[in-house]
């Protein structure tokens, strides 16, 4: 019997969809970021019961923060995305967490700037508050270790592929590293929206941007580049096709994150027919309906979908590209070098 309800969502289910591919299937994947952190925190006398915590957030945070206060005894407070609906809202509200949303915008630059903004003003209203810093602290990594550890517990030995979401770098680059930690032969395939600046794809919006959990428009600490082997960027509607078909083959219902890493893991697949590919679903479909599956008809079919494979990011291209990172170093804004690398 789980003691919280935290213990009996966190752990994800390993699903076989394909030969060699496997999908790491997460109800809420932060909620191992959120636990860990809140932990380390008690445990370090940053914070104490009773405390306020804060973050920023475009959903799956916010929930798993807003779990893991509940079970620590503490209060939270979220600055949310317009991509928070209204479901979780509620959610949120009844465990007791305190939310605001910023103003709609189209521009996910202004979307989290503005977040950002508001961090900052409850910061100097409320010195108490503890900023959880989700995207720049590395205390985030810690919890992903139990994660590795189901891993290497239930996919065989043998090389693997770790393929999902860069976001705030603290899910798919700490899987990674426990897992290499342990001894195992890890290639760290990334998938980025265009528009973000993580891996430089800044200079080439997308319209329908509606992922904003798996890149920015604005640094993130927690992002070590040098970890990532290759990288893959998708745009919206690839994505999209990418979960639709993966609920088609699998009847796994996840977010539009692990349609784009389910795309990335099957042309890896093709690449190192020799390597197993792991692939990240960090949420389910429920929020996504709306704005994505209820558009499946006009989804492409994933078996002709390929991307430009590049050399440098100058050579980005919409809808679909893939580079061998090779553990570069962070880019430059585009902004400032555009053209020059």
């Amino acid at each position: 019997m789980y003691d919280h309800v935290t213990e009996a969502v966190k752990r994800p289910a390993m699903i076989s969809v394909d030969s060699d591919l496997v999908c790491v299937r997460f109800e809420t994947m932060k909620m191992y970021s959120a636990l860990g952190a809140v932990r380390a925190l008690l445990e370090s006398g940053r914070v104490r019961p009773g405390d306020t915590l804060v973050d920023s957030s475009s959903g799956i945070y916010a929930y798993a923060l807003a779990l893991a206060c509940h079970r620590h005894g503490m209060h939270c407070h979220i600055v949310g995305s317009t991509t928070v609906d209204r479901v979780l809202q509620v959610q949120l509200e009844i465990l007791g967490a305190t939310v605001e949303l910023v103003r709609p915008s189209s521009s996910l630059r202004l979307d989290q700037n503005l977040r950002v903004r508001r961090i900052a003003e409850l910061l100097r209203e409320n010195p108490s508050y503890h900023w959880m810093r989700q995207y720049h602290d590395p205390v985030h990594y810690d919890g992903y270790a139990e994660v590795a550890r189901q891993i290497a517990e239930e996919v065989p030995d043998g090389p693997l592929s770790i393929v999902g979401a860069v976001g705030t770098g603290a899910s798919t680059g700490a899987i990674a590293s426990w897992l290499r930690a342990a001894g195992r032969d890890v290639r760290l395939v990334g998938v980025q929206p265009f528009g973000s600046v993580t891996f430089g794809s800044d200079h080439l919006a997308d319209a329908e941007i509606l992922i904003a959990g798996i890149g920015s428009s604005i640094e993130f600490e927690n992002v070590r580049h040098e970890l990532y082997d290759r990288i893959h960027w998708l745009s919206f509607d690839y994505a999209m096709s990418g979960a639709v078909g993966l609920l088609r083959s699998s009847a796994v219902f996840a977010g539009l994150s692990a349609g784009a890493a389910y795309l990335a893991a099957r042309w890896e697949h093709r690449l190192d027919e020799a390597r197993r590919q792991i692939f990240i679903a960090a949420d389910t479909g429920h929020r996504y309906v709306e704005t994505a599956y209820s558009r499946h008809a006009e989804a492409h079919d994933v078996d002709k979908l390929e991307p430009l494979e590049v050399s440098s990011v100058r050579e980005l291209a919409r809808p679909w590209s893939a580079m061998n990172w090779a553990g570069r170093p962070a880019p430059q804004p585009a902004g400032a070098v555009r053209g020059l690398r």
